[in-house]
C-alpha cells in the first residue's frame, strides 16, 4: 500500500488542511472505495490535491457527496444522483451546520445496493441502499414514507417484502456476509410498523383476533403488519409473537375466545397441524350455543398438504379481508 493509500485509509490528517478519503468516508457512513469510485465514475472528487497523490476534500467537496448519498437513499440511480449532485449548488459553507460523523462502515457495505431487485418499486432500491449503509434515520423515513404513500398493505407488499427478500438472498449467497444488514432492516421494519399503527383496539366480545408464531418460531414481522393492518380496522388483536408454548397458546385461546387464531410458521419444521387442528377444535360458550376459533395457517411452513379444519388465504390483503369479515359478523 503506498503512503499516501494508508493515509487516506486510516484517515490520518493530510498537510494543508482538508479532510482525507478516510475521514469522508466515516463522516458520510459508506466505505472509502465508495468514495473513491464516486470520483472516479462521476467525477465527484476533490476540486484540489496536495503535491503528491493525497486527495483533500474541503466544504463543498463533502456537500456534493451528502447530496450525492441523499439521493440515493430515495432510490435514484448513482448516475443521475451524481449528475443531480453536480449540478445542485452547495450551500454556502459558512452558514451551514457542520456535518456530524457518522459510525464507520466495514469495506464490504458499499452505498449502492448490490441486491437483485429488477423491477421492483422505486423505494426498494432507496431502503437497500440506506440498509446496507446501515443509516438508521434514513431507513426510519424512507419506511415511514412508503407506509404513508402507499398505505400498509401495499407498502408490505410491494416495497418491504421484496427488499427483505434481497437482502436475505444476499446473504444466502456471500458466505455469512451481511447477516448484520439483515438483523438491521428487520429491525426498522419491526419499529416503523409499530409507529404507523394506530392504537390498540378495545376488546369487542367474539371479534378479537389472537396473532402467534408456531411453537420454535422466531419470524414475526408478517404477524406484526397483520396486527397493525386489523387495527386500521378497528379489529382487536392479541399479539403473542414469536415462539409461544403450546400449552400458553392453548390458555391464551381459551381466555380471550376469539374469532379467530393466526398462526405463523416460516418452516416445515415449526408447522405443527395437529395443533392447528387441535386449536380448531377448542370450544367455549354456554350448552347449546358453543362457538370454535377459526384457525388461519399463515407462512411458507405450511405449504403442502392442506390441514383439515383451517382456512389458508393466499397474502396479506386476503387474510385481512377474511379476518375482518369474520369480525364483522
Amino acid at each position: 500500500m503506498s503512503e499516501s493509500r494508508e493515509a487516506e485509509g486510516t484517515g490520518a490528517a493530510v498537510p494543508g488542511g482538508g479532510l482525507t478519503t478516510g475521514e469522508v468516508a466515516r463522516r458520510l457512513g459508506v466505505a472509502p472505495t465508495t468514495v473513491r469510485t464516486w470520483d472516479h465514475r462521476y467525477g465527484l472528487g476533490p476540486a484540489r490535491h496536495t503535491g503528491g497523490r493525497h486527495r483533500r476534500w474541503t466544504p463543498e467537496d463533502v456537500a456534493r457527496l451528502e447530496r450525492m448519498c441523499a439521493l440515493t437513499a430515495t432510490g435514484i440511480p448513482p448516475a443521475e444522483a451524481a449528475r443531480l449532485a453536480r449540478e445542485t449548488p452547495a450551500p454556502d459553507a459558512r452558514s451551514a451546520p457542520e456535518a456530524r460523523p457518522r459510525p464507520a462502515l466495514t469495506p464490504s457495505s458499499r452505498a449502492g445496493s448490490g441486491l437483485r431487485l429488477g423491477d421492483a418499486r422505486q423505494e426498494c432500491k432507496g431502503i437497500a441502499r440506506a440498509a446496507l449503509r446501515l443509516d438508521a434515520a434514513a431507513l426510519d423515513r424512507l419506511l415511514l414514507d412508503a407506509i404513508g404513500d402507499h398505505g400498509l398493505i401495499a407498502a408490505w407488499t410491494e416495497v418491504i417484502v421484496p427488499t427483505l427478500q434481497a437482502v436475505g438472498r444476499k446473504w444466502e449467497t456471500s458466505g455469512e456476509r451481511y447477516v448484520e444488514v439483515e438483523h438491521f432492516l428487520s429491525w426498522h421494519v419491526s419499529g416503523a410498523l409499530r409507529r404507523a399503527a394506530p392504537d390498540t383496539v378495545p376488546d369487542r366480545p367474539g371479534a378479537t383476533v389472537v396473532l402467534a408464531c408456531a411453537p420454535g418460531e422466531n419470524h414475526t414481522l408478517a404477524l406484526e403488519v397483520l396486527s397493525a393492518a386489523l387495527a386500521e380496522r378497528g379489529i382487536p388483536v392479541r399479539m403473542f409473537g414469536g415462539a409461544l408454548p403450546v400449552e400458553s397458546l392453548i390458555a391464551a385461546v381459551r381466555r380471550t375466545g376469539p374469532a379467530a387464531v393466526a398462526l405463523w410458521a416460516q418452516s416445515r419444521t415449526t408447522a405443527s397441524r395437529p395443533l392447528a387442528q387441535h386449536v380448531a377444535s377448542m370450544e367455549w360458550g354456554v350448552r347449546g350455543a358453543r362457538r370454535s376459533p377459526l384457525v388461519l395457517t399463515l407462512g411458507p411452513g405450511w405449504t403442502g398438504r392442506p390441514t383439515p379444519g383451517t382456512a389458508r388465504p393466499h397474502g396479506l390483503a386476503d387474510t385481512v379481508q377474511a379476518l375482518e369479515g369474520l369480525a364483522s359478523r
